[in-house]
């Protein structure tokens, strides 16, 4: 009769049931840990990071050497006019400007990428959980502002500069200027529209409410109307109303976050 086995042994045979990785929660204790590097190891990182944008922005120049013409027929067309020069080599330098200006549009996820790899070590887990949850909505209403000055509020102010008086001023726009216009808007408003994340930053991290921001409603509308008259280079107050609008509307759309997502700060204090 075969003896039976131990139980010490039967539990060693049977077999373990897998066990399931649990994410940590949020409000679990932790400590942060920081990677400690040296000056020089930051620099050789640094120089790492630099070179390795460069390169990105070189590839990127291919296509925006093979984008440039039709970039700079838009901006002629929307100005009503051939652009102006004043040298004989403004169109290259022009040309090289705009493949430049693209290849940096292209590149810029890259850019931002690198950019954050070299802050994130130094960052707190609070911190980089809150970058890593407005870094896409940061991407995304920055293409939106830029878009926004390209296709409507750019070519808005230039139909209405080109027929302003013009029976008595010619209207042949300089190149670079143009392009230039183009630029600075479009940069202004890529980053004034950042404004409802910077609203939800504000309520997160406790530095005032949803209901504190929504008071001073008057007092943001002055402040939106003089960012608007800076990102504007014209004085006229249909360019400024053009910028002035949607910022104001962005503004509302970040009381409404704030107040949805913003309830509790990061240090535990309910704001609402």
């Amino acid at each position: 009769m075969a003896r039976s086995l131990p139980r010490t042994a039967m539990r060693m045979i049977a077999l373990k049931r897998p066990s399931i990785p649990r994410l940590p929660r949020i409000d679990e204790p932790y400590e942060d840990v920081f990677d400690e590097m040296t000056l020089q190891e930051h620099l050789e990182e640094l120089r790492d990071r630099i070179v390795k944008v460069c390169v990105s922005i070189g590839l990127a120049f291919i296509a925006g050497a093979i984008l440039s013409p039709r970039m700079l027929k838009i901006i002629s067309d929307e100005a009503n006019a051939k652009l102006d020069i004043n040298s004989p080599i403004d169109p290259i330098i022009l040309y090289m400007k705009m493949s430049l200006y693209i290849a940096v549009g292209i590149a810029l996820p890259i850019i931002l990428w690198h950019v954050i790899g070299f802050l994130v070590p130094g960052l707190t887990r609070k911190e980089r959980r809150l970058l890593y949850t407005a870094l896409p909505f940061v991407s995304m209403l920055f293409i939106g502002g830029a878009s926004y000055a390209f296709f409507y509020a750019v070519p808005t102010a230039l139909e209405f500069l080109s027929g302003f008086l013009s029976d008595v001023f010619s209207w042949d726009p300089d190149g670079d200027k143009t392009i230039n216009f183009y630029l600075q808007l479009m940069i202004g408003l890529g980053f004034a529209f950042q404004l409802p994340v910077v609203m939800f930053l504000i309520a997160k991290l406790g530095l005032a409410s949803a209901e504190q921001m929504g008071k001073y409603r008057k007092y943001a509308f002055v402040v939106i109307l003089v960012l608007s008259a800076v990102i504007t280079p014209t004085p006229d107050p249909i360019n400024l109303a053009v910028v002035a609008i949607p910022l104001y509307l962005l503004y509302e759309v970040g009381l409404i976050i704030a107040r949805i997502f913003a309830k509790t700060t990061t240090r535990g204090v309910v704001t609402a």
